[in-house]
């Protein structure tokens, strides 16, 4: 097995190995990998953080040993919590944009090594193996209101609904796995709108019964989430009531509770 890190601020994940195929996510600065498959240009990637499988141009990141992969995974807690901010590259002496939830291998005082690649990270940090409170999580989503809508996206950028929650969770100490379908798998089941608290999961349903949609619930019967733009509408038992169109956008399917207080 062969594996890698992504050095690069964003790299782009497809379905296919292609670049006119759709992006599905997004792998941040310091997500490993491990490669499934390889083709002259393509590698099949699986991400270590939640299990996705993907193609990413061979271009685009620096391959780790083995040995290089386990540290490197067993020494990431920290992570930028700055939606978006610069990271110096010390070998490079160049500066490079980095968005929250990038990991920090290593990191100790403002600087990291990934293998023999030395940086430095002034910004805010959050050490992911302290769990935040639903106030906190709360607070971090605000920060990415008006976040425009893209497929596949993870960050202030870009960023789609599953990614959304995903990556607040994420800057709190909580994983979540990537898509909305796999994410409502997991947790507590609630069983009313009233028993679900700030910070909470809501899911979303189509006509087939196919889970393709999640936010995250606030007070008073509102909710934030990634839909054209990242956004707060109200929600009740039937599900995401939007004021601009005088209709609901989404129809509700289920509710989950993820934390732990």
């Amino acid at each position: 097995m062969e594996y890698g890190i992504c050095n690069l601020s964003i790299i782009p994940c497809r379905k296919e190995a292609s670049d006119k195929s759709e992006m599905v996510t997004q792998l941040l600065f310091g997500q490993t990998f491990s490669i499934y498959a390889k083709t002259e240009k393509w590698a099949e990637i699986i991400v270590h953080d939640d299990n996705y499988r993907c193609w990413i141009s061979n271009k685009q990141y620096k391959d780790l040993t083995e040995e290089q992969y386990n540290s490197i995974n067993q020494n990431s807690n920290f992570i930028v919590n700055d939606v978006i901010s610069v990271m110096e590259d010390k070998n490079q002496h160049i500066h490079f944009p980095v968005v929250a939830g990038s990991l920090l291998p290593n990191y100790e005082e403002d600087n990291f090594e990934i293998v023999d690649h030395l940086y430095n990270y002034e910004g805010d940090v959050v050490n992911t193996t302290v769990k935040g409170t639903r106030q906190r999580i709360v607070e971090k989503a605000l920060e990415f209101l008006n976040t425009p809508y893209m497929w596949g996206g993870k960050s202030v950028l870009g960023i789609d609904c599953s990614g959304f929650t995903q990556l607040v969770y994420k800057l709190n100490g909580y994983n979540l796995w990537r898509d909305a379908y796999q994410q409502a798998e997991s947790g507590k089941t609630l069983s009313f709108l009233d028993e679900a608290k700030e910070g909470d999961l809501a899911f979303f349903d189509n006509e087939e019964g196919k889970i393709i949609h999640v936010g995250i619930i606030l007070a008073n019967h509102h909710i934030i989430h990634a839909s054209g733009k990242v956004r707060i509408d109200k929600i009740d038992h039937f599900g995401i009531y939007n004021e601009e169109i005088k209709d609901y956008s989404h129809r509700l399917r289920i509710l989950k509770n993820f934390i732990d207080s």
